[in-house]
């Protein structure tokens, strides 16, 4: 297993035991106050939700302190987002039966312009997290509010209530603002033992302070398509941890057994988790995650979008 994907799982296995550490090591380690502190860290941005249905509904107040927490030092929103020279379409983002479309050439990911429906997720609050530790991506929905990210991203031992969603972020900009979700839906099966083939999350979200404002209005959105035909072309586009800005890559997507996607380009690294996989320039096939928590230095994975992720998709958008 890769540094990325060994991180991945050490995260999870903390996560599991942050409570039943956390416990002991209040008495136990008085002597090394950081580390009682840093677990307490995460036992307090867990929460149980409903892990039998996979369903986390976000307490308001607990959410918008979470939102300005990332609006104090962190990131900054400003009325004109930035430019990079580039229109949407310049970074990628266009249909690969055109001339335009063509595999990175080497298969690297490289640094790209920041997109309206791609972001990255923030998680403050000392669980030992950057401060921005995956990605997202908008995608179209009912209720214009839906982000589809991967589950390890929103629930390890317990569902995260600090979490926050920059769309476009770049360079400690949020161009498009600071949202924050009202529900996480996982599938029950990552719930129960974080089952690879079920590491998918969509969270439904809103503006503190701009009540009534849609996301996708925002934004726009990707389609999301299931039971896509394979090898398709696919762009995967996601945030590092230790960077301000996105990075993509253009490769194929390939079976990798019945339930998973095979990526191959080198050089996405941890950050990069829940980042969407897309063809066709505008639709979402899957997310990065899923096996070996999202893959390792040459090869990265993704759930494959069939009916356990339409189930879950639309379970999302329906209160």
């Amino acid at each position: 297993m890769s540094s990325r994907a060994e991180g991945r799982e050490r995260h999870r296995t903390a996560a599991r035991r942050g409570v039943a550490v956390g416990l002991v090591c209040t008495v136990v380690l008085a002597g090394a106050g950081y580390v009682a502190w840093e677990l307490r860290g995460i036992v307090a941005t867990r929460a149980d939700g409903d892990p039998a249905r996979g369903v986390y509904q976000q307490d308001p107040e607990r959410a918008d302190r979470t939102a300005s927490a990332v609006l104090d030092g962190i990131v900054r929103e400003e009325a004109e987002p930035p430019r990079d020279g580039k229109d949407f379409a310049g970074s990628g983002a266009v249909d690969w039966r055109s001339a335009g479309w063509k595999p990175s050439d080497p298969l690297e990911a490289r640094p790209a312009p920041a997109e309206p429906a791609i972001g990255a997720l923030f998680s403050p609050g000392g669980d030992g997290d950057p401060d921005h530790h995956c990605s997202g991506v908008v995608v179209h929905s009912p209720g214009g509010d839906l982000v589809a990210t991967a589950a390890h991203c929103v629930h390890a031992g317990g569902f995260r209530t600090n979490l926050a969603f920059a769309p476009g972020y770049r360079d400690g900009v949020a161009p498009y603002g600071v949202w924050v979700p009202t529900r996480i839906d996982v599938d029950p099966r990552w719930t129960a033992d974080q089952d690879p083939d079920h590491d998918l999350a969509f969270l439904r979200l809103r503006r503190p302070g701009y009540p009534g404002q849609r996301l996708e209005d925002v934004t726009g959105a990707m389609t999301i398509a299931f039971g896509t035909e394979l090898p398709a072309p696919a762009r995967l586009v996601g945030y590092p941890n230790s960077s301000e800005q996105p990075l993509d890559c253009r490769t194929t997507a390939l079976p990798a057994g019945p339930t998973q996607l095979r990526l191959d380009c080198a050089d996405v690294p941890n950050g990069t988790s829940g980042g969407p996989v897309l063809t066709d320039g505008h639709t979402l096939i899957g997310v990065i995650g899923g096996r070996d928590g999202g893959g390792d230095d040459e090869t990265s994975y993704s759930v494959r979008f069939g009916d356990a992720a339409r189930a879950l998709h639309e379970r999302s958008i329906w209160p």
